[in-house]
């Protein structure tokens, strides 16, 4: 219906009512059909009149009425009292007299009728079109005011698919009452025997501001049950109005850490980052990207993102140029090897960075193994490069990305990276630059993560491939990886390797149980498979080895190892000379050197520092 047609509508019907109201009061009043007289006729004029009037200025004739609620009402109670009243000052000019009893009759009717005819619209809807078959019975976990708003949005929303029908709350206060029409069962102990005897086909969290142990908690009873589990958005999300309340999410992986994120020191974080020059080599990668976004919100006069891949270079310059374009801040892209010494330092002598993130490696444990050779060129080699160009033409603070395999290294991908770490120190030692490193376990959602691949199997049916039952990971998300390194950068003091208190390790098994739960599916119908151990993997990771410990904290959840011993010589013999040895040979000459059973024959000579 145009809104033409649907005023033409309203404005006959409401014509009728008004005139039905002074009428029928009248015959009420005097009990006879003769009701029409002089007076009347000008009191139901000036009454049609102005109520039209005042429909027009309170905009009645535009309101959705099947979404009525208590300010349409308001606005009804205003136009039939303001027409009343004009009436009145009609019959005092016209008469010089109010007729009190008929005006007060009226307006009675006219509030019945008018706001009777309004909200029969809202009343069709609640009883008739909200309770549509083909939606799915929602359980609410929190009855507070996120879980009102998500009521009330998906009960104005008659396309969306959840219908409410109870709530959740843990406050004893809220327990056993109705609100919205809905009941609050109890608390969470009560989840499994509300979805049965609700018949529950999804269940929605709605409390924004929860933490992620008590989500855990909540998720750990929702798993209990076959039913789907949604979650409102985050609450800056709902603050800043990038997502509705009625735009929900699935329960992820990273909601499920048990650790609240690293808050970051912004006033130090400004003062080594803002309007300075800032390079990131990989910043076409997870981690690499990501930092390129937590960095750009601190105003740099350049960010310089240098990487060997195009396309992914290409992606992020174009999502910074769409966040960040309003802001002074120049974006340059270099697509260089770090393995090209000679390029490096062409960049860093044309751009003069304050401040490097070094995010560029080769990661993926098997295939470094079948790689060596690519591992020590692109790790070693292209860490020993960057570094180097970084001290040759002043850079204040440079940061290396780790990792927790570099610690005791039985892999080659783990192995090369603590050469890194060792480059890394001995360039402190002999630079003005400040160097450090910082070691991350596992990142959910990066490149190579177990995340992205068992949600692959789950897609396909299953089963879910897990190499080990006792295979134990830290994991942390890409944001928290990356304001770790930039929160490094603010605590340079030269030479340390940073680690992040990351909790308690996850079993892989539990980590693809619980991602097979979130996806809706139960284990028995995904089914999970060990394949065995892949070559260099092993069953726990570490962060410190047991002489790098240093109990105290620098920063909260963030801990600094103490430094090891470097050994540069026998580094700098493995790289003249590992192009020239097989792979098994050249994989078990990296291992010895990482952990520090030197083989090479060479002249030995130990470095140390600190």
């Amino acid at each position: 219906m145009s809104y033409r047609q649907r005023l033409s509508i309203l404005i006959m019907a409401d014509s009728c009512i008004v005139l039905t109201s002074i009428f029928f009061s009248r015959f009420l009043l005097s009990a006879d059909l003769h009701v029409i007289t002089f007076p009347l006729v000008v009191s139901s004029i000036t009454l049609l009149l102005s109520h039209h009037a005042f429909s027009m200025i309170y905009k009645l004739y535009r309101k959705a009425w099947e979404y009525a609620s208590i300010g349409e009402l308001l606005f009804i109670l205003k136009a039939v009292t303001f027409s009343i009243a004009a009436a009145a000052v009609m019959q005092e000019i016209i008469v010089q007299d109010i007729y009190f009893r008929l005006l007060a009759v009226t307006w009675m009717l006219h509030m019945l009728l008018i706001g009777g005819s309004r909200f029969c619209w809202r009343l069709l809807r609640d009883t008739y079109i909200r309770k549509a078959d083909h939606k799915k019975r929602t359980l609410i976990i929190g009855a507070g005011s996120a879980g009102t708003m998500v009521v009330r949005q998906l009960s104005k929303n008659n396309d969306a698919e959840l219908l409410p029908v109870a709530f959740i709350d843990d406050n004893v206060k809220k327990q056993h009452l109705d609100i919205l029409g809905l009941p609050v069962i109890g608390g969470i102990d009560k989840l499994q025997w509300a979805v049965e005897e609700y018949n529950i086909d999804y269940i929605v969290i709605a409390i924004p501001s929860l933490g992620k142990k008590e989500l855990n908690t909540i998720f750990q009873e929702c798993a209990k049950t076959k039913v789907k589990t949604k979650i409102l958005p985050m609450l800056e999300d709902l603050v800043t109005g990038k997502l509705s309340v009625n735009q929900f999410r699935d329960v992820q992986v990273e909601d499920l850490l048990g650790r609240e994120p690293v808050e970051l020191d912004i006033e130090s974080i400004s003062g080594y980052i803002s309007q300075k020059v800032v390079l990131v080599t990989g910043a076409g990668g997870s981690i690499g990207s990501e930092i390129c976004r937590q960095v750009a919100k601190f105003a740099p006069l350049k960010l310089i993102l240098l990487g060997h891949g195009e396309n992914s270079i290409y992606s992020i310059e174009m999502e910074l140029r769409d966040t960040y374009g309003h802001m002074p801040m120049e974006l340059i892209t270099e697509i260089a090897d770090i393995q090209d010494g000679t390029k490096i330092n062409a960049i860093m002598n044309r751009h003069r960075p304050a401040v490097v993130y070094h995010a560029a490696a080769h990661k993926h444990v098997p295939l470094m193994e079948r790689n060596p050779e690519e591992a020590v060129k692109n790790n070693v080699i292209g860490t020993m490069n960057v570094a180097r160009a970084a001290s040759k033409y002043g850079v204040d603070t440079f940061v290396m990305i780790s990792t927790d395999k570099a610690v005791n290294p039985t892999s080659v991908m783990g192995a090369t990276k603590r050469l890194a770490e060792m480059i890394i120190q001995d360039m402190d030692r002999n630079s003005d630059t400040k160097f450090v490193a910082v070691r991350f376990g596992n990142v959910l959602g990066s490149r190579g993560s177990v995340i992205p691949r068992f949600k692959q199997q789950i897609e396909k049916g299953g089963p879910v491939s897990v190499t080990h039952p006792e295979m134990i990971r830290y994991f942390m998300t890409i944001p928290e990886a990356s304001r770790l390194v930039i929160q490094a950068g603010s605590l340079a003091r030269g030479g340390e390797i940073f680690v992040l208190d990351m909790g308690e390790p996850v079993k892989i098994v539990d980590l693809a149980r619980n991602l097979i739960r979130l996806s809706g599916h139960s284990i028995e119908d995904i089914g999970i498979e060990f394949t065995g151990m892949r070559p260099g993997e092993k069953l726990f990771e570490e962060l410190l080895k047991a002489n790098e410990v240093n109990e105290q904290q620098v920063y909260p959840k963030i801990y600094i190892g103490k430094t090891a011993d470097l050994y540069m010589e026998e580094i700098k013999k493995m790289i003249s000379i590992y192009a020239t040895l097989d792979r098994a040979s050249l994989r078990e000459q990296l291992l010895n050197l990482a952990n520090s059973n030197h083989v090479i024959p060479m002249s030995k000579k130990l470095i140390s520092i600190g």
